[in-house]
């Protein structure tokens, strides 16, 4: 659906003064194009969807529909993929806690889990003790270094007494069933993809270990507007130059493989990054000290971006627009950063619906109860209105209190 004033006027007389537009079309090409990427290098390929990025259900079931796995971190992303219909196997867990009744489950389920400590081999242990009969599907996440200048705390050191314990608690276990090894660096920059790959890779050869999956995380880039392009100090590369630095290592690594192992990646704002609008409304300007301040309904936390003007586009539906030098556009809260866009020069007034891009990634999900409950998502890909998530209202908020 083009936006314009007449359509942007349509759902705000419908939704409220503020709201997210959500395009699942373009998470859906997004996701068959980065698959494609990978998998014209390295045949056995897939996807794992990293659910805390953006867990609307409605992405995470094109995902399912498409074959990919659920990546999850959390009994509740967890219990999400379930109930919209994820295979048990096709569920991947992992992060630093995980509850180990949900984790039960998922497992005898069929389901998988990355080690990322000990303590989580010894409740492993005891449910591979009491179900003697299962195949319990574990692995391990890795932690080495890819010379970013940071350390990772997520994982095994791959040179510790720690990570030689975990494949030792494997190995000695008749239903335990190695399936992966997986790491997970945070940095996007494609400079250090290669040696995720390489360390993965020497890793097998150092233990000769060929799990049925070798799983190199998320950390990508997704697609972006000039203007947000623009403000980053580094090259925002494409899908397929991703897939060239690390697929085209294990292409060479197992060309002589007969049954290769499956080769994942888990990506969120690399698919989902684009596929989201914030809209909000101008509700006052005001000049202090000789800045013009706009206030919006909408906060920095509906965006979840700091550090960079996002893309942003102010539609003509309010009063008699004037031009402004400089100005700073604020959220409602009543927080002093709370910043949506700073140094904005162009016309504007008050009743002008301002459309924020790029705001699929972390901003739904991360948005606190704090001072409004959060707004509507409606899906406008089709060229009809769907409406994915309901405004929340007090009693969302305030049901699980006791007043």
């Amino acid at each position: 659906m083009e936006l314009n004033s007449k359509v942007l006027s349509q759902l705000r007389d419908k939704y409220g003064d503020a709201f997210y537009l959500l395009d699942s079309a373009q998470f859906k090409a997004n996701y068959v194009e980065l698959k494609e990427a990978f998998s014209s290098l390295y045949s056995n390929f897939n996807i794992a969807y990293s659910y805390k990025t953006n867990y609307i259900p409605k992405l995470c079931k094109i995902v399912n529909e498409l074959d990919g796995y659920a990546e999850v971190v959390s009994e509740m992303e967890a219990e999400l993929a379930l109930r919209i219909g994820v295979c048990p196997k096709k569920v991947i867990w992992n992060g630093p806690i995980k509850n180990p009744l949900v984790l039960k489950k998922i497992l005898l389920q069929g389901g998988s889990v990355n080690i990322d400590s000990l303590e989580e081999c010894f409740y492993i242990k005891k449910i591979a003790e009491q179900f003697p009969d299962h195949t319990i599907n574990v692995g391990i996440r890795c932690n080495f270094d890819v010379r970013n200048g940071e350390l990772s705390r997520f994982g095994l050191d791959i040179d510790s007494n720690d990570f030689k314990k975990a494949l030792d608690f494997i190995k000695m276990a008749d239903n335990l069933k190695m399936i992966s090894l997986q790491c997970h660096f945070a940095n996007r920059q494609i400079e250090f993809w290669p040696a995720r790959a390489k360390s993965m890779i020497d890793l097998i050869d150092r233990t000769g270990i060929v799990p049925e999956r070798i799983d190199l995380g998320g950390g990508l880039f997704g697609k972006m507007e000039d203007s947000l392009r623009e403000q980053l100090s580094i090259d925002i590369p494409d899908y397929a130059a991703y897939a060239k630095a690390a697929a085209t290592l294990f292409s060479k690594h197992f060309c002589n493989m007969e049954n290769k192992p499956e080769l994942l990646i888990e990506p969120g704002t690399a698919l989902v990054g684009d596929c989201m609008k914030f809209v909000g409304t101008i509700k006052t300007i005001k000049k202090v000290r000789g800045k013009t301040i706009a206030t919006v309904l909408g906060s920095q936390k509906n965006i979840s971006m700091t550090g960079v003007n996002p893309p942003m586009k102010i539609y003509a539906m309010g009063e008699e627009q004037r031009e402004y030098e400089n100005a700073d556009f604020a959220g409602f809260t009543c927080i002093e950063s709370d910043m949506l866009y700073k140094e904005y020069t162009g016309k504007f007034a008050i009743g002008d619906m301002v459309v924020i891009s790029n705001c699929g990634s972390y901003s739904l999900v991360m948005k606190p109860p704090f001072i409004l409950p959060n707004f509507p998502v409606i899906d406008i890909s089709q060229g009809q209105t769907e409406v994915i998530k309901q405004a929340e209202t007090f009693d969302d908020i305030f049901h699980t209190y006791n007043i």
